[in-house]
């Protein structure tokens, strides 16, 4: 489906500065169906005159649609769509006294000009279901009344305003708490959802008739409110903007209690006559939000106390290693050492991270000096990474650090036997959803009749169950393009 943008962009001559002040309508959008009961279309002019374009659409939540298939970027022709011409070239709401009927449904049509610094840029249709039509209550009327204002604002070039984006992704709709007050911030209605948020805050009686931000400095304490200037703007619906409020005393009824709160000014006739204030009790959302924070908290505690473990352990090796008397028992624990000190390294790795991810670079790269540092002890062995790992999961990095550092320790030991200098690459590509993983020296190569499935090497055994049984992948070992050994393998990472 193409986008506002893009439809504008192709069919018509609207400036950037029109597409800006109809997306910041279209910020707004559910909420004015959702006040109007109506499905709205946005009808855009054709560059040549020709017609009108669907540019976009939405579907009430408070009502049936009149449209049951998308229309968005669909041509209409002049004389078509007699209201959307008339609001157009009019410069004025036009409305028709008989339905439409549409697959054997009637819809009452309304037709708005989207006008910006004097100049009618678009059309606005609302269109009504009337099989979801009955005797309207105290709330529908005061919804309708609401969008009414809307409608007459969007007409005179009241709206939208400047920055109206909300800020919060939990954003309220209409169905969430609708308050409407008047010019001096008091409250003249109150749904039964906005009732029910407030009650939490810990109020006892009505909200009609009460100015809401005094009401709400006497709930909520000042440390879990804005500040007074935002206070005043969004509760006296002066300003059209949104924010948060939490609770009120510890112990007190409304203990634990958060919501959203967003203001909509009313100035139909440029006069500011009131607002529209949406509310929505986000308190189960902010309690999750803070379980997600403790929980991650704890996640990454527990990361470093396992490195902190293994570390211990590592020294551990490492002073029995100093004190044995065998040079291959010496050896065997130094191995050991450089096998736990490789899982340490992710695991402090994923003690520092927000989320169970990893940039495995960082960890290749230390790796690799850990090799250099306690490596062959008869050569001079440089260790150079080419390319990217990528971000990988915790699954897949604890084994694959293990799978690396084996085939680097492996190449430092085994491929520079009779001392010298040399280099060992490590080269990785991501391909999709899958990484490739090779690990290259310039030492001398492997023995004549080397055969993988035969080697009885602790280290190629290691490797070999890691690729194949924790990431899936294939373990390759043969002579490097020039000289030397490599090793590679692919995984998959999605």
């Amino acid at each position: 489906m193409p986008s506002l943008s893009a439809i504008a962009r192709r069919h018509t001559d609207l400036d950037e500065g029109d597409i800006a002040w109809i997306q910041l309508i279209q910020a707004d959008w559910q909420v004015i169906a959702d006040l109007s009961f109506a499905d709205l279309v946005l009808w855009l002019p054709d560059r040549g005159g020709k017609g009108f374009w669907v540019g976009d659409q939405m579907r009430p939540t408070t009502g049936p649609t009149a449209y049951v298939d998308d229309i968005v970027g669909t041509f209409s022709p002049a004389g078509r769509r007699t209201l959307v011409d008339a609001a157009f070239e009019l410069g004025r709401i036009a409305r028709e006294g008989d339905p439409e009927w549409r697959d054997e449904v009637p819809v009452r049509v309304e037709a708005i000009p989207v006008r910006r610094n004097g100049r009618v840029i678009a059309v606005i249709s609302r269109n009504t279901n009337l099989l979801g039509i009955r005797t309207p209550s105290h709330l529908e009327i005061n919804y309708l009344q609401a969008a009414s204002d809307l409608a007459n604002m969007i007409a005179s070039g009241y709206f939208p305003t400047e920055a109206q984006r909300s800020d919060h992704a939990d954003s309220p709709r209409v169905g969430d708490g609708f308050l409407r007050v008047d010019a001096e911030g008091r409250v003249i209605y109150a749904s039964p959802n906005a009732l029910s948020v407030y009650r939490k805050l810990g109020l006892t009686g009505d909200l009609t008739g009460h100015r809401l931000t005094d009401l709400t400095r006497d709930l909520v304490a000042p440390k879990k409110r804005p500040d007074e200037e935002t206070l005043s703007a969004v509760l006296g619906g002066r300003a059209h903007r949104d924010t948060e409020l939490g609770a009120s005393s510890v112990g007190g009824p409304g203990d634990g209690a958060a919501l959203i709160v967003r203001a909509i000014p009313l100035r139909p006739k440029g006069e500011h006559i009131g607002a529209i204030i949406l509310l929505r009790d986000v308190t189960d959302l902010r309690r999750r939000d803070r379980e997600l924070v403790t929980k991650d908290a704890t996640i990454r505690e527990i990361h470093h106390r396992v490195k902190n473990n293994l570390q211990t352990v590592a020294a551990l090796l490492r002073l029995q290693a100093r004190r044995i008397g065998s040079p291959e028992a010496a050896s065997a624990l130094e191995e050991a050492v450089r096998r736990v000190g490789s899982i340490a390294i992710v695991h402090e790795t994923l003690s520092q991270a927000v989320e169970e991810t990893v940039a495995f670079d960082d960890i290749a790269d230390r790796l690799a000096r850990l090799v250099t540092d306690v490596g062959s002890t008869t050569a001079q062995v440089r260790v150079r990474r080419e390319g990217s790992f990528g971000v990988l999961v915790s699954e897949v990095a604890t084994p694959l650090a293990m799978v690396v550092m084996e085939l680097m320790q492996n190449a430092a030991e085994h491929g520079y036997d009779g001392g010298g200098s040399g280099e060992i690459v490590v080269r990785a590509a991501r391909h999709g959803a899958v990484l490739e993983v090779a690990v290259e020296d310039d030492g001398c190569g492997l023995p004549d009749g080397f055969d993988l499935d035969a080697a009885t090497s602790l280290g190629l055994s290691i490797v070999r169950t890691l690729v194949e049984s924790e990431l899936g992948g294939h373990l390759t070992l043969g002579p490097a393009p020039d000289h030397g050994t490599r090793a590679s393998f692919s995984l998959p990472v999605d």
